[in-house]
């Protein structure tokens, strides 16, 4: 998966959720292949889609775009 395959991806996703989603309910859900979200590739997503990540419920976090 290309870097701007995942981006549009995650973008899609999180407008069609404003309330926002776990790693592993992007993952699952949408089917992006890592375990792990790539560190390089969420910092690219904060500066060019205005990704958030907040404390969720336990040690999870909520991935939203800034609104």
């Amino acid at each position: 998966m290309t870097y701007q395959t995942f981006r549009d991806t995650v973008r899609s996703a999180l407008t069609e959720h404003p309330g926002g989603l776990t790693w592993a309910q992007l993952r699952d859900h949408y089917g992006l292949p890592y375990d792990r979200a790539c560190p390089t590739w969420t910092r690219q997503l904060e500066e060019e889609i205005g990704l958030r990540r907040e404390k969720g419920e336990g040690r999870a976090l909520v991935w939203r775009l800034r609104g």
